[in-house]
Order: structure tokens, then C-alpha cells, then sequence
């Protein structure tokens, strides 16, 4: 079994939104996304944020977005640039 768990990441990252908005994260997806990318970030030199001695880069990943090191955010992309990469 993994620890923390998808479900318990999940309740982590959408722990600081506010009743009656949209929660950052709905699916293991998003999570699985985030770690990846910020275990590539480690691999090319970023600074752990936890001690990370002896774990691979992605075991890091996850144990900063459990202890709240990192954040996801939600990059909504802006419905100008929606439009003008659909009419190329």
C-alpha cells in the first residue's frame, strides 16, 4: 500500500480552498502530474525541500506535497489563448 495515499494527497492539496470554490485537484491524475514534474525538477539540481537522503527523487516529490512543501496550482489557461491557438 502506498503512503500517504492518493485520497490523503488529495485532501492535502485542496485542504486550503475555501467552501463553495472548485477544489485544485480531482483526480489521482493531477497528483500523479505534480510529483512527476517536481521529481524532474529535483533531478535537475532544485533543492529538496525535506530531507531526502537515500530516497529516489520521486519518493522526495511526494513526501514535499504531503508535509504541504509544495503546492499545485491550478493553471487554467486563459480563454484569449484558447481562441488563438484554435484558429491557427
Amino acid at each position: 500500500m502506498l503512503h500517504p495515499s492518493y485520497a490523503e494527497l488529495i485532501k492535502i492539496v485542496n485542504s486550503e480552498v475555501e467552501e463553495g470554490e472548485d477544489p485544485v485537484v480531482n483526480s489521482r491524475y493531477s497528483i500523479v502530474m505534480a510529483t512527476a514534474k517536481r521529481a524532474r525538477q529535483i533531478i535537475a539540481g532544485d533543492e529538496e525541500l525535506v530531507d531526502g537522503k537515500g530516497k529516489k527523487a520521486l519518493s522526495v516529490a511526494v513526501e514535499e506535497l504531503n508535509q504541504g512543501k509544495i503546492k499545485i496550482l491550478n493553471d487554467e489557461v486563459p480563454q484569449e489563448e484558447v481562441s488563438e491557438a484554435t484558429a491557427e
